[in-house]
């Protein structure tokens, strides 16, 4: 059977510095807007009464670094009309440049917002699983940036017999959507995704 491509993220690791998702947008130059890697900080909690003052209760906060999961059923692939969203042997999914029109519906289909339009070319964009150093032999730079070693790859199934089945924590949607080839450590505060009661606090880092 032929190897299909995934990444490991161990939240209980990671620091949420955010090397990971700055080194990916350096490597591949991109605009303003545009971040193929994403870290999210996921937190929540209370506040309770004790006397005439309100206490925390139950707060809890983790990170989660986030990219375009190469999904066993990419929904992205099913909705390009144009084929330019693709899928190669090892499960990478791809886009053809040349092909895609830059409708944008594989942004609006993606649970995990991986494909981004980029206004300078019309055409969208994502995580390529750094294919021109894999086949040169590297890591992803996501990987080998992370000072932590929060993050890795390899083959699918060898890391779900390694290190576990679990690949929706929340702010991710639930796997069954487009099943995600992706194994993930949960941080020990973590919620599994539809059963969350915390929020996503860094949104205005969007158009960074």
């Amino acid at each position: 059977m032929a190897k299909r491509m995934a990444f490991y993220f161990d939240s209980s690791a990671c620091v949420g510095c955010k090397t990971c998702q700055v080194t990916c947008k350096d490597k591949n130059n991109l605009p303003l807007g545009v971040r193929w890697r994403r870290v999210l900080e996921y937190s929540g909690g209370s506040w309770v009464p004790q006397g005439d003052q309100m206490i925390p209760n139950n707060v809890f906060g983790y990170t989660v670094s986030l990219a375009c999961n190469h999904c066993e059923k990419p929904i992205c692939v099913e909705v390009c009309p144009t084929q330019a969203m693709h899928k190669r042997d090892d499960g990478v999914v791809l886009i053809d440049a040349e092909k895609c029109i830059g409708c944008r519906y594989c942004d609006w289909a993606c649970p995990y917002g991986a494909p981004q339009f980029n206004e300078i070319s019309g055409k969208m964009t994502k995580c390529n699983f750094c294919e021109d150093l894999l086949a040169k032999g590297e890591n992803p730079a996501c990987v080998d940036a992370c000072p932590v070693r929060a993050l890795n790859y390899g083959d699918i199934g060898e890391l779900r017999s390694k290190l576990g089945t679990v690949s929706a924590i929340e702010p991710l949607p639930e796997a069954d959507l487009t099943f995600p080839s992706l194994v993930i450590t949960p941080n020990r505060h973590a919620q599994f995704s539809g059963k969350g009661t915390g929020k996503i606090l860094d949104l205005t880092e969007e158009e960074v």
